[in-house]
């Protein structure tokens, strides 16, 4: 053997891919098995009767949609109808289940299934998500604007303003007692020399702020003080320790991720059109949002009030729909319990689309169906066009009401913002990767899949 070894062995990268592909190919497996074990307990139960119990849990499922489209559609009896539908359907298919003996070996069978969709889902991840560059340099003028009203105030709660100040940050404090403007703030801060924007606040007020910063090439920070944070959810940061996100002044990574826009407004995490965005243009929503969101509904999906929204997303047109949100990055399937509603990417280029297209209890008894009633439709694209039969649109940029002039041109403006975040985050998402492709899932499972290039899926 030569000093350089023998011919068949592998770098370091080589072995680190190799690595890869086992490890997904060991999911797959894992996938396959599960999903065959989800099939086979129910058969071994009760045999070709294991058909009727699937059906008798579908019509409950279908019950207990039936029964939540009637508790936001409607009002008084057939609201307390439908609440009462949404409840008792399940519990009677879990007592049938459980009379029957059938209860363990239905649970069993679930929980097979949801293994053999995480794991089919992660064997088919991407191999990458953002990427990370070090800081090298301490900003000399950090700006940091704090709501102080924002989380119910956590920027008291957490003593921010000492300690942004003690890590060198110029803080300004929002006025709560009359309005500004987020914006011209933000935009002032660089007239006087700052080269770092981080907020203190929710989505609404990053989203601003963030806008800036892009403009200007500047790092931005996000510490999350308002009440949801989503933003800093997706960026994995701490919710429970605000304070903790101004170590990325000092000992941080730097990430390009996407912003979104709505016609000229900007968004971190989504905009959305039809009932949601009317529901919020109450000003009693503000103070109690599920009373008002209860009251308003019946109107919004049933009424002459109504919304029907159009959209084109790319090449694809959608229409007769009552709800729609656009993301900055598609959210993940809510398939995924451990991490529902979140973004596995902020770098993909790419919009996410919801389209909801449900307008009478039948719609509402076919979404057990999944992606095959039509009713739920979601997509991706680099540019989406919302429109409608009116003038204007309103619209929840951020859970911020606003109206825009119909049509409304949502566009991803890829790489536009460098967000500067701590180096250890204990929140960082890993990429679950899409629907299961359960044909390439098992040609992964047998070792026939090794073509493809992982480290660039």
């Amino acid at each position: 053997m030569g000093p350089h070894g023998d011919g068949n062995a592998r770098g370091p990268g080589e072995a680190g891919t190799a690595t890869v592909r086992e490890g997904r190919a060991g999911r797959a497996r894992l996938a396959v098995l599960a999903l065959l074990g989800s099939i086979l307990v129910p058969l071994v139960a009760a045999g070709l009767r294991s058909v009727l119990w699937a059906l008798v849990g579908i019509a409950g499922l279908a019950l207990a949609a039936v029964g939540v489209w009637w508790t936001l559609a409607h009002t008084g009896v057939v609201r307390a109808l439908g609440a009462a539908l949404s409840v008792t359907a399940p519990l009677a298919v879990l007592a049938l289940f459980a009379t029957f003996g059938m209860l363990g070996p239905a649970l069993v069978s679930l929980a097979l299934w949801v293994l053999a969709l995480t794991a089919a889902r992660t064997a088919l991840a991407p191999g990458h998500t953002a990427s990370e560059q070090a800081v090298t340099e301490t900003p000399r003028a950090p700006w940091v604007l704090m709501n102080p009203r924002s989380g119910g105030g956590k920027v008291g709660r957490f003593d921010l303003v000492e300690k942004a100040r003690a890590a060198g940050c110029r803080v300004v404090l929002l006025d709560v007692g009359r309005h500004q403007d987020v914006t011209e703030l933000a935009r002032q801060a660089v007239t006087e020399g700052a080269d770092l924007l981080a907020v203190a606040g929710g989505d609404g007020t990053q989203a601003l702020v963030a806008e800036v910063a892009a403009r200007h090439d500047l790092p931005f920070v996000v510490v999350p003080a308002g009440t949801r944070n989503h933003f800093a959810l997706d960026l994995g940061l701490d919710r429970d320790d605000p304070a903790a996100a101004l170590e990325a002044l000092t000992h941080g990574v730097e990430l390009r991720i996407d912003l979104g826009y709505a016609a000229d407004r900007v968004f971190v995490n989504n905009a959305s059109f039809g009932t949601y965005a009317s529901v919020v243009t109450d000003p009693a929503y503000r103070d109690a949002k599920a009373r008002t969101t209860l009251r308003t509904l019946p109107g919004l999906l049933t009424g002459e009030d109504a919304p029907r929204l159009r959209t084109r997303a790319d090449r694809t047109y959608v229409d007769g729909l009552q709800a729609l949100l656009v993301s900055n990055n598609p959210y993940g399937r809510a398939v995924d319990a451990a991490r529902p509603g979140r973004r596995e990417r902020l770098d993909s280029g790419l919009l996410g689309v919801v389209c909801v297209r449900v307008g009478n209890t039948a719609q509402a008894a076919r979404m057990v169906r999944g992606p095959r009633s039509g009713g739920l439709v979601r997509l991706s694209a680099g540019e989406v066009v919302v429109e409608a039969d009116t003038d204007t649109l309103p619209v929840g940029i951020d859970g911020e009401h606003v109206v825009l002039p119909s049509p409304v041109v949502c566009r991803s403006a890829p790489g536009a913002l460098r967000v500067r975040v701590p180096r250890r985050r204990p929140g960082t998402p890993r990429a679950s990767g899409a629907a299961a492709d359960w044909p390439r899932v098992a040609r992964l499972a047998l070792g026939r899949d090794g073509d493809r290039d992982w480290d660039s899926d």
